[in-house]
C-alpha cells in the first residue's frame, strides 16, 4: 500500500505496501479409547503456510488506488514467519517488504508485521505505507486461504494509512524473483565483492519433498586449502571459506514450484587442483551425496526442486 501527497496535502495511500491398572469400567475406557482416536487427525496435520500467497488487498479513500495485488513470500517455521512480500499495482509498480509474524495454530490466526522497505517503484505522488496483517488461516480440499484485515501508517510518519481488507489464497508460482534468506553481513558483503563471470557446470536437478533443506561442504579427498563461494539465487550464502575435513554448513527454505540454483564458485584452486567438494544434502528422510569440481573458468552448480507428497 502507499499513501498519496498531492499539492492539497490529501491523504492518499498507495499500496500499504499482520491399562491394566486402571480402575474405571471396561465400557468407559472404550468410551475414552473411541474419543481419543477420533481426536487422532487433528493432532496429525500441522498447518504449513511456507509457501507463495497471492491476491488482492483494499485500501479506503484516499489511498493512491483502491485495490491493489498482494504477494506474499512466506518461510514457516515452528509457528515463527519471516519473508518479503510485494504489494502491487502491476509488476512496474509496486513496493517490496520484509516481514516477520507468529502463527496461532489452535486459532488459525497469524500476524505479520512489515518492518523495512526493501525497494519502491511507485508513482512520484505516493509513498509506502508500513503495515500490520491480522488473518485467519483456512483449507477446504487442496484450496488454502488467508483472509482478513490490515491497518498501518505512513513510512517515517505516524499518520495513518486507510485501513481495508486481504484474502489470498496459496500458489505455486510467484510473479516476482523469490529471495533467498540472506544474513544482514553476507548481504553488505555481497555489496562490495565481484566475482568473475564464469560459465555453469550444471551437474544435476534434484527433486526434494521437504522445503527445509541442509546442505553440508566437505573437502573431497585430501584437503588441500581449497576455498569456496556458495550462491543460491545468485545469494551469497558461504564466503571465502575454507573447506575441511568438518562440514560448512547452511540451510535454505524451499517453495513449491520454484527452481533454485546453487553455485560453487572457487576463490582458489588449492594446491591440488582442481577445486573440489563433497556436498550432502539432507532434506526430510532423504539424503545424498554430490560431488562438485569447480576452475577460474567455470563453477559448478545443483538446481533443487521441491515438491510436496
Amino acid at each position: 500500500m502507499t499513501h498519496r501527497i498531492d499539492v492539497n496535502n490529501r491523504s492518499n495511500n498507495f499500496l500499504i505496501l499482520y491399562n491394566s491398572n486402571s480402575h474405571l469400567p471396561l465400557n468407559l475406557l472404550m468410551r475414552f479409547s473411541f474419543l481419543f482416536i477420533l481426536m487422532l487427525p487433528c493432532f496429525a496435520f500441522a498447518d504449513d503456510l511456507n509457501g507463495i500467497w497471492k491476491g488482492t488487498l483494499t485500501q479506503g479513500p484516499g489511498g493512491c488506488y483502491p485495490k491493489y495485488s498482494l504477494e506474499i513470500q512466506m518461510n514457516f517455521s515452528n509457528n515463527n514467519i519471516t519473508g518479503k512480500l510485494y504489494d502491487y499495482y502491476d509488476t512496474s509498480k509496486f513496493v517490496k517488504l520484509s516481514f516477520t509474524g507468529k502463527y496461532n495454530p489452535q486459532t488459525h490466526r497469524l500476524v505479520l508485521i512489515e518492518n523495512k522497505v526493501l525497494q519502491s517503484q511507485i508513482p512520484i505522488d505516493c509513498v509506502p505505507c508500513i503495515k500490520t496483517y491480522d488473518l485467519i488461516y483456512s483449507k477446504k480440499d487442496t484450496s488454502e486461504t488467508l483472509e482478513g484485515e490490515w491497518k498501518g501508517h505512513i513510512i517515517e510518519r505516524q499518520n495513518s494509512c486507510p485501513p481495508g481488507k486481504i484474502i489470498l489464497k496459496k500458489s505455486d508460482r510467484s510473479d516476482f524473483p523469490v529471495d533467498i534468506e540472506q544474513s544482514e553481513e553476507l548481504a553488505d558483503v555481497q555489496k562490495n565483492i565481484h566475482l568473475e563471470h564464469r560459465s555453469i557446470d550444471l551437474k544435476k536437478t534434484i527433486t526434494v519433498d521437504s522445503s527445509k533443506i541442509k546442505l553440508q561442504f566437505y573437502d573431497d579427498a585430501e584437503v588441500d586449502n581449497d576455498t569456496i563461494t556458495v550462491l543460491i539465487n545468485n545469494k551469497v550464502l558461504l564466503y571465502r571459506q575454507r573447506l575441511t575435513e568438518k562440514p560448512l554448513t547452511l540451510y535454505f527454505n524451499a517453495f513449491p514450484g520454484t527452481e533454485y540454483e546453487l553455485v560453487m564458485y572457487a576463490d582458489n584452486l588449492g594446491t591440488i587442483p582442481p577445486n573440489t567438494a563433497l556436498m550432502v544434502v539432507i532434506a526430510g528422510s532423504q539424503k545424498l551425496d554430490v560431488y562438485l569440481s569447480s576452475t577460474e573458468q567455470k563453477s559448478a552448480a545443483v538446481k533443487f526442486l521441491y515438491k510436496p507428497k
